[in-house]
Formats: C-alpha cells, structure tokens, sequence
C-alpha cells in the first residue's frame, strides 16, 4: 500500500510562522475581541438602555468644510448657541460651525501649542487640550472674541504617560457628576476622569482628582481613541477610533454595548471614513463627525414606527 508523503519539516515550520503571524496580528488589531462583541450581539437582544449605535444611518457624508487649509481635529456640541466647535492645530484656531458643517466663525488660539480637542462646559466656557504639554486649559468664548491666550487662562498640566505625540485626543464632559472625561490616544490607550477642573467656585479649595479605570480601558477592542461623547441621557460614553473605524458605546459600568463602522457599506456609507477625528451628538441624538481632511459627517437614527 503506498503510504502519503509526510510534510517536509520546511513546509511545518513556515505554517507554524504564518499562524502565529496571524494570530499576533489579530490580536493587535483587536479582531478577536471584536469578533466575539459582534457574535454575542446576534445571540442577545439589544438592551433598552443602549444608544444603539448600529441602528444609525449617515445622512450627510464627506461634505468639504470649505474655507479650511488646516485640518479640523475634534469636535464638541453646544446646546446653547446650537452649534459645533472644533480645533486646528497646526495655525490653532478655535472654529465655529453650523450644523450643517459651515463656518460660522474663527477664532484664533495664542500659546496653545499643539490643540486637539475642545469640550462644551457650560455657556461660553469650553476645555481645550494641548497635546504636546498634556495641557488642560480652560477658556472662556464672548460673542465678540477674536482670540484667545493661553497665558490668561486657568490650566492644568496631568504630566501621565508622556510619550511624545501620543497624548491627549479627546474630551468629554459630564455635567451633572462634574467629571472631565480625558483620552490618552495610545501607548498606552487609557480614558482618565478628571474631578475638580475646570474650578468653579472660587471659594472652595482647588482640589484635582484623576482616577482611571484599566478594567474598562482592557475592553475597549479597538486600536487607538481619537475622540470621546459623553451621553447626558443614558450616562453612557462614546470613544471614536480612527485606527478601527468604530464608534464604540460604554455603558456606565464601561461593558461595550454597541458600535458604529465607519467602513463602507456600513451604516449607509458610499465611502470609508479615512481619518475620524471627532465626534459629537446634539441634544435629539444626531451625531456629527469630522474626518481629515476636513469632512464633515451627519448621521442620525430612524425614527420608530
């Protein structure tokens, strides 16, 4: 009887090298995690609590911010003037813009370094965050503000995981817990809680708290962290990968609960999301996104019958 040939140790060796070439690379990128996310969700039924990422369709794709050389980096909703923010870092710019992806003003940022995210607080009064000194600077915006200095504003310096140009790139903000929610984008990827700035009652003694959550940051599959949304009406937060192109929501315990591809073919869009840099979502639930270079994104939730 003829017997089969065995493999040559060659050919053993080099599978052996391609499947944990394999497997190390789905484990940098997440893929497991995700894949295992994505499966326990077909099996489970969607929580009333959850957002509800998933069910979100893109309305307003790719549409050029006109007027900008620089590209927009964040992005921030502002319940009062019913308007987004966003910054530039290069010529820094604090930008004003419509709903609808306009400009609605510009104004410019002096000794800010190098600005990557901004976070509506109360009216008139944002946080800005200079990546490069791991600033956090607290400004306030007037209707007639042209420019604004670093040097004249209330700031803070974390000083945590400095690891050059892997800082702080994005913000949140939860009012009623005054938590200021700080994403570290990787190397490593962390969320930090800032409690006690901005300070708002001069009276009372200045006192900063940071506390972080590894647990939570461990299950967050995705590669890096561009921006963040805090949702006032579930507690839950929105971290925003570039790297991923997800949306991922936490609920308050910070379990995943939901996401949002930003790939083509998904969530109605026509082309991938090549840079996401910010997120925001307004008070009725409509989400904003800005990508480089300079697109502005809407996407928004059917209504229920």
């Amino acid at each position: 009887m003829r017997r089969f040939a065995r493999p040559k140790p060659l050919i053993l060796i080099l599978s052996v090298i391609v499947l944990i070439a394999l497997v190390s690379l789905g484990q940098y990128l997440r893929l497991f995690e995700r894949a295992w996310f994505n499966l326990y969700t077909l099996w489970q039924p969607m929580s009333t609590q959850s957002i509800g990422l998933d069910q979100y369709q893109v309305v307003l794709e790719g549409q050029v911010i006109e007027g900008l050389e620089d590209d927009v980096s964040a992005l921030t909703y502002d319940p009062v003037r019913k308007s987004l923010f966003t910054v530039t870092n290069k010529n820094a710019e604090l930008i004003e813009l419509s709903l609808d992806g306009r400009i609605l003003r510009r104004v410019a940022l002096i000794g800010f370094g190098d600005p990557e995210a901004v976070e509506f607080i109360s009216a008139d009064t944002y946080v800005v965050t200079d990546e490069s000194q791991q600033r956090l600077i607290k400004i306030h915006l007037e209707q007639g503000t042209t420019f604004l200095d670093a040097a004249d504003a209330e700031q803070m310096t974390l000083g945590v995981h400095m690891s050059g140009n892997k800082g702080f790139e994005g913000l949140a903000y939860d009012s009623v817990g005054k938590r200021l929610f700080v994403a570290k984008e990787r190397d490593p990827m962390l969320i930090y809680e800032v409690h006690g700035f901005p300070h708002f009652n001069p009276e009372k003694s200045y006192a900063v708290h940071v506390i972080n959550n590894p647990k939570r940051d461990a299950g967050m599959f995705v590669r890096d962290l561009s921006s963040l949304q805090y949702d006032e009406r579930s507690g839950h937060l929105l971290a925003l990968s570039d790297e991923s192109r997800l949306i991922l929501e936490l609920d308050v315990d910070g379990r995943p609960m939901s996401t949002l591809s930003l790939n083509k073919g998904r969530q109605g869009l026509q082309k991938s999301v090549p840079q996401a840099e910010g997120i925001a979502m307004d008070d009725d639930g409509t989400m904003y996104l800005v990508s480089e270079p300079n697109l502005f994104y809407v996407f928004k939730k059917p209504s229920q019958p």
